[in-house]
């Protein structure tokens, strides 16, 4: 990421103009927050009101100035500014009566558009904010319109699939229209028409995707990056690149509707294996995709040995075996940051820091689908007393050899694909990471993760709710450090432990 434009002069024209920008926002919330007192108007109104109107100040903004130091500043501003005032429950006009964090999220997602697209990508900026300021803004309004709209919940908000629907068809043609018709002054590589409807039809899924899997106003950063990542690879990759995006969202959205029909995921897990594969499957290729399809058929296959006896551990377990959003991103979600993160700086050893990220996650489902069948008394790992069968952090000679015969595994489907210079050190070294990253999730479970006792069975367990929605009462751990967290913490934990093997060695 070059920042050096952020040391370029600064004229005294884009000052003023950046000054006219900051007082027609105040101007905005002020009249917002009028509106909302004098007339009655919701807050949700007047919120969505302010999200159109300041986005449709975006899109000017980057055309008209010359440096990127102001939009930086006033970006940055607001971001602070806006978590102050949801703190301490101001400007209800402009932030609405729910719960969300989402005008912190929409000044802080210009701030990384800014960063990383100015100067030569100007037209990745303008896009994202546009489909954040109309795209976003019409699933909320049309799906709000609705008597009895169709309903859904993939993470806790309540979003209609009318208002999806919206969103899928105002981001594809506001895409389609400014890369048709690009703003005055703004340059854009040379597409042709199909190219760019194609362009836009990803895009949009994409985007609408990422939009039904957000909560508490996450959308407006997440839908924002999605666009810019997808245009970024549509407009300065190449047309192979291209094309491998298009045939991984395809064959990602395939595969997340089959596993959604054979009960491997819910909804919400299949929405996030669509995106997550997508990005996996279109920007690495089979080099990156084969290791994540070994993860998850072997381990969703090892979830059906033994349904029968695994049934006891239901009430203990936070999670049953059909992965929802969060155990995908859990276990996927380091994975695709580094898939990212090779895309812009094509490092060889990212790619095995991938593999020994996608070893822990597959070496902790093994030893947990495996361990718990053993007729062994678990140990838990801190001291190694005994502790009942689906303790957190209880371990077993058969957990411990399940969990190197997973991280062996990915190690050798990632074998063919290694980078020059790599060998079977590197093999050897993504297999004891992924070992030890699952021995960090026992360690974190048995120590910091949340354990609950129900007061009506006196069962300790993971769950927040347990015995026919009856309460339970947190005994130990910290209240936030869930299973999911655990998860990618141990996932994160191996590809830090494989840089120090492998990024200092150099194998």
């Amino acid at each position: 990421m070059d920042l050096s434009h952020l040391s370029a002069p600064v004229p005294a024209r884009d000052w003023l103009m950046i000054l006219g920008l900051f007082g027609g926002i105040l101007v905005l919330i002020a009249l917002s927050e009028l509106l909302r007192r004098r007339r009655g108007w919701p807050g949700e109104f007047t919120r969505k009101l302010v999200h159109v109107l300041v986005g449709v100040m975006m899109f000017f903004i980057p055309i008209l100035l010359q440096s990127s130091l102001p939009m930086v500043l006033i970006a940055a501003f607001f971001t602070l500014g806006n978590w102050i005032a949801i703190r301490r429950h101001l400007l209800q006009g402009m932030h609405g009566a729910r719960e969300s964090y989402g005008t912190v999220y929409y000044p802080f997602s210009f701030l990384l558009l800014v960063l990383l697209a100015w100067p030569g990508q100007v037209i990745l900026i303008i896009s994202a904010m546009m489909v954040l300021a109309l795209g976003d803004a019409a699933a909320a309004i049309v799906g709000e319109s609705r008597p009895r709209p169709r309903a859904y919940s993939l993470t806790g908000d309540v979003k209609s699939r009318e208002g999806t629907v919206a969103m899928f068809l105002v981001s594809a043609t506001v895409i389609f229209l400014i890369l048709r018709f690009p703003p005055f002054g703004v340059a854009v590589p040379a597409l042709s028409p199909l190219k760019m409807l194609l362009g836009a039809i990803l895009c949009a899924a994409l985007t609408s995707a990422a939009e039904a899997l957000s909560r508490k106003g996450s959308d407006n950063l997440s839908v924002p990056l999605t666009c810019a990542l997808v245009l970024y690879v549509l407009l300065y990759r190449d047309d192979a690149a291209f094309r491998q995006l298009l045939l991984g969202s395809f064959l990602g959205g395939t595969a997340a509707l089959a596993f959604f029909r054979l009960h491997l995921l819910s909804a919400s897990g299949a929405v996030a294996t669509f995106l997550l594969a997508a990005v996996i499957f279109g920007f690495g290729g089979w080099a990156w995709t084969v290791p994540v399809l070994c993860f998850f058929l072997l381990s969703s296959l090892l979830s059906r040995v033994g349904r029968q006896r695994k049934n006891r551990y239901e009430l203990i377990f936070e999670k049953g075996s059909r992965r929802d959003y969060a155990q995908v991103f859990a276990n996927g979600g380091m994975a695709g940051l580094l898939m990212i993160l090779h895309m812009f700086l094509q490092e060889p050893l990212i790619y095995l820091l991938y593999l020994a990220a996608l070893a822990a996650a597959t070496a902790d489902t093994w030893a947990t689908e495996l361990g718990t069948l053993a007729r062994q008394q678990p140990r838990l790992i801190t001291t190694l007393r005994p502790v009942p069968a689906g303790t957190s952090g209880g371990i077993t000679f058969t957990g411990l050899s399940s969990a190197f015969a997973g991280a062996l595994v990915i190690a050798l489907s990632g074998m063919m694909f290694l980078p020059a210079g790599y060998g079977w050190p590197a093999i050897a070294a993504v297999t004891i990471c992924g070992l030890l990253g699952s021995l960090i999730d026992s360690g974190l479970g048995a120590t910091l993760q949340a354990q609950y006792r129900c007061e009506n069975c006196r069962q300790i367990t993971e769950k927040t709710v347990h015995c026919n929605s009856q309460l339970t009462r947190q005994i130990s751990g910290l209240s936030w450090m869930n299973n999911d967290l655990v998860n990618f913490i141990s996932t994160a934990g191996a590809a830090a432990l494989g840089y120090l093997l492998m990024g200092i060695g150099k194998y």
